[in-house]
């Protein structure tokens, strides 16, 4: 069985990261998509440090999809270089892990 993962993106409002959200789950891409609000980021940009409300995504999904949460995430963000990461879930709840593959299939 594929490992189930966790990719973190931020977006630069609700609605975007509504928009991408709703995307993901609804072609199977991923299974959840959990949006938190209030985000302050900070960051290096072109040689300067910015400042800036941000929304998180935290998407569950399985590690085959990846390339597809790459390339949808690229696809409908605003930013030039969206944050993009994964991380392996190294265990969890059987079923809900479980959940995440069939949601994914």
């Amino acid at each position: 069985m594929a490992k189930s993962i966790i990719v973190f993106s931020t977006a630069s409002s609700e609605e975007e990261a509504e928009r991408i959200a709703g995307n993901l789950v609804e072609n199977r891409i991923a299974a959840c998509v959990n949006i938190i609000t209030g985000v302050l980021s900070v960051y290096r940009w072109k040689g300067k440090v910015e400042k800036s409300g941000e929304v998180l995504l935290i998407i569950k999904t399985m590690e085959n999809k990846f390339p597809l949460i790459k390339e949808k995430i690229k696809s409908l963000h605003s930013y030039d270089v969206p944050e993009i990461i994964a991380l392996d879930i190294a265990g969890g709840a059987e079923g809900y892990l479980s959940w995440i593959a069939e949601s994914t299939i």
